[in-house]
């Protein structure tokens, strides 16, 4: 790389490249239509479209077949599987797994949301899992290998 002196300074590019001044008047090379074009619903002042309006052709998204049934009110777990909890057990052999300590450890992106676990593979110790919700196997699998599972809020399993 060459030395860097006075001589051979350039500024970023397009660090130099003016703003565009549109409604400014004829000097402002945007004169006239203010860049709008002539004619039509967008030249008017006070022009805003909805989003994925089409000039009155019927919109895409009405266009397109709706499929099956969102539940509005459906609850979502951020699920994690006991081999992930396992994992983190060879690395750090604490006892007590937390919603703080899951998330510290990176099997929880959201701290505020909630989490189930699954029976998907096998704990190598005994350990405590505080979590929203348990699958039955999943909780069978903590009791025999000697650890505890509790329900956060009071929810059954």
């Amino acid at each position: 790389m060459a030395i860097r002196n006075l001589s051979n300074l350039r500024p970023p590019k397009r660090a130099n490249e003016k703003k565009k001044r549109v409604g400014r008047g004829m000097g402002s090379g945007m004169g006239k239509t203010a860049t709008r074009g002539t004619k039509g619903q967008g030249s008017r002042s006070g022009s805003s479209l909805m989003r994925g309006f089409e000039g009155g052709q019927m919109p895409l998204h009405r266009r397109l077949p709706k499929r099956g049934f969102n539940n509005i009110f459906r609850t979502e777990y951020t699920v994690v599987s006991l081999d992930r909890i396992s994992e983190v057990l060879a690395k750090a052999p604490g006892t007590e797994l937390t919603l703080e300590a899951l998330t510290q450890h990176g099997l929880l992106r959201k701290k505020d949301g909630l989490v189930k676990v699954l029976n998907n593979g096998k704990l190598s110790g005994p350990v405590t899992i505080h979590a929203h919700k348990f699958s039955k196997t999943a909780q069978e699998a903590i009791e025999k290998a000697g650890g505890k599972a509790i329900l956060i809020g009071g929810a059954a399993a």
